[in-house]
């Protein structure tokens, strides 16, 4: 696909565009295009396309589907600040011309269900910059064993040690119809030294055993156990305990290395455990959400910028914040029942626009 020269209509988005970008903030782009012909009616079309992370771009088609849908993030694109427009070409006028028809009554729940999503993220028990000290702990095999003893369990790690024997020197032998429960043998001559068991006159052959669990293990280790020996205990194994804590550290560990640094101090820094950032859109997004309604635009550029990056520093009491964030939510109805929005966007309206961008694209590329 021939991308670049396509383009009608590009823009910086986002903390950039808004006003509230920080000396970390990245720059994000977005932008439309228009295929040709031959590829919007053949297995070729191509709706969305991702130069990064960073950089998105949206065939006409499905721009303007997503318009239709009252998807926040491409409405903003519409109104882009003159500052922030990238490249624009004339086949991306009509869509200017004819903006204010996609602001409907559908963007009460587009925005209002994106800001309650904000909510939850930056108030999650399970946020990953929140997580105790625990769960951010790579731990191994052992810390998911546990001795059954007295009709309780007590963890492995600790009942070793009262009882001054090392997991190196243990043996298990699986249980039959005992899921992850294993017979625990203990290897005392081998756990002895030489020189002590000379002085208890312990002449026999060290058994053997393979220990509970290697260092990079992430089992428990069988080990063939002579008969006669006698289990000291009854050992069980968290598998699917261990396994969640794997998966678990391997996302903190994804999230750790992509996290924006800054952001973390942030929270850090003002110990509310909420995520300022997440409550910055939150706020934007239903004061430009009460804007549609009342004054039939969307302010990107926002006039209270100031007043946002005190909330994403946690200079505001946060979970205040999330309180009347919450009750502007739920009386956000009110507001979109008084307003003369229109209830959709006319199909036919769209599909016209669709057909006239094409013709003007084709006749720009002409040129």
């Amino acid at each position: 696909m021939n991308f670049e020269h396509k383009i009608i209509f590009k823009a910086l988005v986002g903390s950039q565009a808004y006003g509230t970008a920080t000396p970390s903030s990245d720059q994000d782009y977005k932008g439309v295009y228009v295929q040709n012909r031959p590829d919007i009616l053949t297995f070729n079309y191509v709706q969305q396309y991702e130069v990064s992370k960073d950089e998105t771009y949206y065939e006409v088609r499905r721009f303007i589907e997503l318009l239709r849908s009252a998807n926040p993030t491409v409405l903003e694109m519409l109104y882009s600040p003159q500052d922030c427009i990238l490249f624009q070409t004339p086949a991306f006028n009509p869509l200017l011309q004819h903006r204010d028809r996609f602001l409907t009554k559908r963007c009460q729940f587009t925005f209002a269900n994106y800001a309650a999503t904000q909510i939850k993220k930056a108030k999650g028990t399970d946020k990953l910059m929140n997580w105790e000290s625990s769960r951010m702990e790579r731990k191994d095999v052992l810390d998911f064993c546990y001795i059954y003893e007295d009709g309780k369990t007590i963890p492995l790690k600790p009942w070793l040690d009262e009882g001054g024997m090392k997991q190196e020197y243990c043996g298990l032998v699986a249980l039959d119809h005992f899921r992850d429960g294993y017979a625990l043998y203990y290897d005392s001559i081998s756990s002895m030294t030489e020189d002590a068991r000379m002085k208890h006159l312990i002449f026999d052959e060290p058994l053997g055993y393979r220990g509970i669990a290697g260092d990079d293990s992430n089992e428990v280790r069988l080990s063939s156990v002579p008969k006669g020996q006698e289990p000291v205990a009854i050992m069980t194994f968290n598998k699917d305990g261990y396994s969640v804590h794997c998966k678990d550290y391997g996302r903190y560990l994804e999230w750790k290395e992509k996290h924006n640094r800054a952001r973390l101090v942030d929270v850090k820094n003002h110990n509310q455990k909420i995520d300022g950032k997440n409550m910055l859109h939150c706020r934007r997004l239903l004061d430009v959400a009460y804007e549609i309604a009342t004054e039939h635009t969307i302010n990107v550029r926002r006039p209270n910028a100031d007043e946002l990056l005190k909330i994403r520093r946690g200079e505001v009491d946060l979970q205040t914040l999330i309180h009347t964030a919450e009750d502007m939510i739920e009386k956000m109805g009110e507001v979109y029942a008084e307003s003369n929005l229109p209830e959709d966007v006319d199909i036919e309206f769209c599909n016209d626009l669709i057909m006239e961008i094409r013709d003007r694209s084709q006749i720009h590329h002409m040129v």
